[in-house]
């Protein structure tokens, strides 16, 4: 009996050990198959967060393009009404001066004309031509040209009636050169010396473009105000009014 019993108890140890070995090799196939599902189910949700990224980057590209060609559209159309304006004001003070006959000379007789004896009569002439080369040196984009000539003239001629239209392409001249501080201190002499000038309304308005162009908003501002307070009736001071509505 003693061995049929010893028999029996080993068989029953080696069912067990079978049926534990094959719970193992289930619970271990469970286990790797739980954790290749997280796996793949992280993985799913990274490459979504990459494509949802992707996606937001394509946005962002296309919007700073639209954004690009909207400021390179107000680049042109700001720098073509600046050139119109240019032209207007070119062929306003050729028309002007069409009207505008020179004052006779310190010195002269105020009915003839003539010069005095005492006299140096000017030459309204080579004064005209003078102006006129500055001028056309402007018109020629030549601006380098421009504000030298236009500098010697105001010097050469301080009281000729050309003298604020002068200062004020001057002005105009530095600017096309990118030299705010030149075109602010020749736009400056405009507004005080011949403040009586048509052309000094204009001058404060391109001081408050300069200003502006050097990020100095408070001083544009300013510049702005000013002008509207001593000329409100001037076609400047409508154009600063504007800008001032647009702050």
């Amino acid at each position: 009996m003693r061995p049929l019993r010893i028999a029996l108890l080993l068989a029953s140890l080696g069912a067990v050990q079978a049926h534990a070995g094959i719970f193992d090799d289930d619970e271990a196939r469970r286990q790797i198959a739980d954790q290749r599902a997280k796996v793949e189910a992280r993985f799913d949700q990274q490459a979504k967060a990459q494509l949802d990224l992707a996606g937001q980057i394509q946005q962002q590209a296309e919007e700073i393009a639209r954004l690009r060609g909207q400021v390179e559209t107000l680049s042109y159309e700001l720098e073509t009404a600046r050139k119109r304006q240019q032209d207007f004001y070119l062929d306003l003070d050729t028309r002007m001066r069409k009207f505008e006959a020179p004052a006779p000379a310190a010195g002269a007789d105020a009915a003839t004309g003539a010069p005095q004896a005492a006299a140096t009569a000017a030459d309204p002439a080579r004064e005209t031509q003078d102006y006129e080369t500055a001028l056309g040196y402007f018109k020629a984009a030549r601006y380098k040209e421009a504000s030298s000539s236009f500098a010697a003239f105001v010097q050469k001629y301080p009281s000729s009636q050309l003298a604020p239209n002068a200062q004020y392409w001057l002005g105009n001249a530095w600017y096309a050169q990118q030299d705010c501080k030149r075109a602010i201190d020749a736009q400056s002499v405009v507004t005080v010396k011949y403040a009586d000038s048509p052309k000094a309304p204009d001058a404060w308005l391109a001081i408050a473009s300069c200003q502006q162009d050097m990020n100095n908003a408070a001083a544009a501002k300013r510049s702005l105000e000013s002008l509207i307070a001593k000329y409100p009736n001037a076609p400047a001071a409508e154009t600063a009014r504007q800008r001032l509505k647009k702050k």
